[in-house]
């Protein structure tokens, strides 16, 4: 389950805005939403960063909201 749908409209976002932001149609990204195509993993990445979320939350992996801290990369 997708929490596509749900982030768009907590955003007051249309379709067709967030179709843009992917680079895809919007009949595309209403594929996507309604679960009948699947979502690419730079999409699903996309939309993370641009909701300030997790890729886990998206999925229905977590209920948590907030975007996991980011890791320090050792030198």
């Amino acid at each position: 389950m997708l929490r596509i749908k749900e982030l768009r409209e907590d955003n007051d976002k249309k379709q067709i805005e967030i179709a843009q932001l992917l680079g895809i149609q919007q009949n595309s990204y209403s594929q996507i939403e309604n679960e009948k195509n699947t979502i690419q993993v730079e999409h699903l990445i996309k939309l993370a960063s641009f909701y300030n979320t997790s890729t886990d939350y998206i999925l229905g992996l977590t209920d948590e909201i907030k975007p996991y801290p980011k890791t320090k990369i050792k030198k």
